[in-house]
């Protein structure tokens, strides 16, 4: 068991990248156009195509066994994975899943493009690559979100340092400094947040810049404005995020929230490269590669989620 959690680790797949690297010739046929269900995860469903490229995949990490019967058995985990991370919110962005996928293929002295075709070659594709990139970096987030992060803390001086000097360069990563608005809606009032909706959506476009912000909020009703200040891309929060990457004029879409409806305005960004940037790249990239046993709340959430799941297997 702990050799098949292994397998599902981004550490694994650059090993991976590297031995396709040295032989990229075909290893198995080419997945067949026509797929069939063979299993049903609430509504989501399996198909022999996916089991076949995962099939694929566990042959390139080397694994014996049923392949096919493992494969099925990832993939309704994963499925299981893939709704609750929607469902809570928290998965990772595309462009942090093409960083990474860049990343092994540099790593491996390899284009993106040339890892694509081994991909292919190998009867894996690079979509089904990506959407366990996606699984296995999102998926420890969401665990270590409900659970907590348990004795992870702060790089020391010395684990930085080290890091730096392995990666030849401090890695790069976009600082923003924000401003929260907020449209307040009281808890008695929820009736009417159809109407500030729409309010704080028209406001956007007469929105000043961050200077004039508290000036801005007088020409509302029950408006705040919170100084959020400097913010790292890996520090932003899920449900902020694809709409900060999203934003047009100065500031986001707006979210509705517990406190009324908000959006941020983007005072100011710039792509940064110093210690405190470095340690929180870090600090992200490890809780990406985190493999799944060495979290045991990961099996246990894992199995309350298939406790209250429908899965039908064909």
């Amino acid at each position: 068991m702990a050799n098949a959690k292994k397998g599902t680790s981004l550490l694994l797949a650059g090993v991976i990248a590297l031995s396709l690297s040295v032989s990229p010739t075909p290893m198995v046929a080419p997945v067949q156009a026509a797929t069939s269900v063979v299993a049903v995860v609430n509504k989501t469903a399996i198909t022999s195509g996916d089991v076949s490229r995962r099939a694929a995949f566990l042959r390139l990490q080397r694994r014996s066994g049923n392949l096919q019967k493992i494969a099925k058995d990832e993939l309704v985990n994963e499925a299981l994975k893939r709704e609750e991370i929607a469902r809570v919110g928290m998965s990772v962005s595309t462009s942090d899943v093409d960083a990474s996928f860049e990343r092994f293929a540099t790593s491996n002295k390899m284009s993106v493009s040339q890892l694509n075709s081994v991909l292919d070659q190998a009867g894996v594709g690079a979509a089904h690559f990506k959407s366990f990139i996606a699984i296995s970096m999102s998926w420890p987030r969401l665990v270590n979100a409900r659970y907590g992060a348990g004795s992870r803390g702060r790089l020391s001086n010395q684990d930085l340092v080290t890091r730096l000097l392995e990666n030849k360069q401090k890695p790069v990563t976009t600082e923003y400094f924000l401003k929260q608005v907020v449209f307040v809606v009281p808890a008695s009032k929820k009736g009417i947040v159809g109407k500030r909706k729409a309010e704080a959506e028209k406001s956007r476009a007469s929105f000043p810049g961050c200077d004039q912000a508290m000036e801005f909020a007088k020409n509302y009703l029950d408006v705040s404005i919170r100084n959020l200040g400097r913010v790292l891309e890996p520090e932003l929060p899920p449900e902020w995020k694809p709409l900060i990457e999203k934003a047009n004029g100065g500031t986001t879409g707006t979210r509705v929230t517990e406190r009324g409806v908000e959006y941020l305005a983007i005072c100011n960004q710039r792509q940064v490269s110093d210690d405190v940037a470095a340690e929180v790249v870090f600090r992200a990239e490890d809780l990406g590669k985190e493999q799944q046993d060495e979290n045991p709340n990961s099996d246990k959430y894992l199995e309350e989620l298939r406790s209250k799941a429908q899965i039908v297997l064909q």
